[in-house]
C-alpha cells in the first residue's frame, strides 16, 4: 500500500508521513523543498520516495498525476500543502494571495478529481483533505485563507455524500483542527492565541479518523464546541468574533 502526501517537508505532512510508515504503508512525499524531503526519506528509508513538486502549479499538479497514475499500490491522497496569509483583505498582495488560493484551493480540487477518479473504478481508497476549524467560519483578517478551508470542507462534505449514495468503499475526511504546533504562524506571520495541538496528535487522529470513515475529523473538544457554536449563533455575531479572535493573533 502506498499514499501519496503533499506538504510532506513540515508539519502535519511531515507526521502524517511518518505515522503511515509506522503503520505499514509506504509513502510518497511531495513538496516544493526538495532538501527537506530527502532529509525525510533518510528518516524513513526504504518506505519512502520523494517527488519534488510545486502544486500552486496546476500543470505541476496534473504532472505529478501523470506521472503517478499507473501505480495501482497507491491507495491514499492526503492533500497537506497550504498556507496562511494574516492582514486587512485591501492590504494584503494580491499575488500572494492567488498563490495561496491556487495552494489551499486548486490543488486540492485538482490531485482530489485525478486520483479519485482512479480509485473509485478500482473501488478502493482513501483520500483526506487538510482543512481547518476555520472552514467553518468566515475569518477577518485572513479572508482568503478562511475561504479557502471553506472550499475544501464544503467539497470534501459534498463528495463523501456522492461516495456513500454510490455505496463505494472509497473513503474521503476532511481533518479540521484548530492552532497546531507547525511553521503555520511563522508564514503567516501570526502567533497563537491559544495553546497548540501537537502535529504528531493531529497525525495520528487524522489517520484513524480517515480509516473509521468519519467525515469530518476535528482532533479538539474545544473545537468541537466552537463548530457546535457557530451552528447556534447568528452568522454576523460569529464573524464579530473570529474579528476579535484573530486580532489577538497580530
Amino acid at each position: 500500500m502506498k499514499a501519496l502526501v503533499t506538504g510532506a517537508s513540515s508539519g502535519i505532512g511531515r507526521d502524517i508521513a511518518r505515522a503511515l510508515v509506522s503503520r505499514g504503508w509506504d509513502v510518497i512525499l511531495v513538496a516544493r523543498r526538495a532538501d527537506r524531503l530527502m532529509d525525510l526519506k533518510k528518516e524513513l528509508g526504504k518506505h519512502a520516495r520523494c517527488v519534488r513538486c510545486d502544486v500552486s502549479h496546476i500543470e505541476e499538479c496534473k504532472k505529478l498525476y501523470e506521472v503517478l497514475q499507473n501505480d495501482d499500490e497507491i491507495q491514499m491522497l492526503v492533500n497537506c500543502a497550504g498556507f496562511g496569509l494574516c492582514g486587512r483583505f485591501t492590504e494584503l498582495p494580491l499575488e500572494d494571495e492567488l498563490k495561496m488560493i491556487d495552494t489551499n484551493l486548486i490543488a486540492v480540487h485538482v490531485l482530489t478529481k485525478l486520483f479519485l477518479q482512479d480509485f473509485v473504478k478500482r473501488n478502493r481508497g482513501y483520500i483526506l483533505n487538510v482543512a481547518s476549524i476555520a472552514g467553518f467560519f468566515s475569518g477577518p483578517l485572513m479572508a482568503t485563507y478562511y475561504a479557502t478551508k471553506n472550499y475544501v470542507v464544503s467539497l470534501t462534505g459534498a463528495i463523501y455524500e456522492e461516495l456513500q449514495r454510490k455505496g463505494s468503499r472509497v473513503h474521503i475526511s476532511a481533518l479540521c483542527p484548530g492552532p497546531v504546533n507547525t511553521e503555520f504562524n511563522d508564514v503567516a506571520h501570526v502567533k497563537f492565541s491559544s495553546e497548540p495541538l501537537d502535529s504528531k496528535t493531529v497525525a495520528e487522529q487524522a489517520i484513524d479518523g480517515l480509516m473509521n470513515g468519519k467525515l469530518y475529523i476535528i482532533p479538539s473538544a474545544k473545537m468541537k464546541g466552537l463548530k457546535l457554536v457557530r451552528r447556534l449563533l447568528p452568522d454576523k455575531l460569529v464573524t464579530h468574533f473570529c474579528y476579535s479572535f484573530q486580532k489577538r493573533k497580530k
